[in-house]
Formats: structure tokens, sequence, C-alpha cells
């Protein structure tokens, strides 16, 4: 098992920047993926970003490419998500999750932390 505490939410306004962290404890996180993904009220839970946790491969959903970088510091056991030129539109819960590889489906993530509600003002 995973345990993943996400920090760092909060409100900005349009065009700032916030960096969320998702500390990872438990079974070694380094035989995961770690993603981020979103929820707006209303919707699914979609995609944001992921990235091996031994290797460091990235991924990205195409809406974030050039606005986010997700990242991990190995010695913290902790993954962060850089968000830039933040929007309205990007305001939702984010939460990180756990899983055997870096793909964009929730369900291939089985372990996920409680959520941090960012909150975008036009």
């Amino acid at each position: 098992q995973v345990q993943l505490v996400e920090s760092g939410g909060g409100l900005v306004q349009a065009g700032g920047s916030l960096r969320l962290s998702c500390t990872a404890s438990g079974r070694s996180p380094r035989s995961y993926c770690l993603g981020w993904f979103l929820q707006a009220p209303g919707r699914e839970r979609e995609f944001v970003a992921a990235i091996d946790w031994s290797g460091g491969s990235t991924n990205y959903a195409d809406s974030v490419k050039g606005r986010f970088t997700i990242s991990r510091d190995n010695a913290k056991n902790t993954v962060y998500l850089q968000m830039s030129s933040l929007k309205p539109e990007d305001t939702a819960v984010y939460y990180c999750a756990a899983g055997t590889y870096s793909g964009s489906l929730a369900v291939g993530y089985p372990y996920w932390g409680q959520g941090t509600q960012v909150t975008v003002s036009s």
C-alpha cells in the first residue's frame, strides 16, 4: 500500500502560479508511477500529468502542456505539480495517484490522496 498526501492548493488569480505537492509513504513509491488528476463539480475525474518515479519520464494532458510541469524529489518521496499561467477553467480538486505506469486513465491508479482544492479567480 502507498499513502499519498497532497498539499499546496489555494486561491490564485488568473495568470498566476501555484505548486502542488504529494508526499508518499508506506510501500516504496519507487515501485509506482505518480499522476495528477483533477475533478471539477459535475465532471468525471480527468488526467493532468504523470511521472515514472524511478525513470523520470513524464506525460501531460494536451490542455496543460507548456503551463504545468510535473517533477519528483526522490530524497523527500515527493512529487510536485508546478502550475503556471493558470486559467479559471483550471479550478478543480486536484488528486495525487499512484499506479503501475504513467498512463492517463484514472482506473489505472489504485492509490489516491485526499485531494487539494485549486481555485483560479477571473
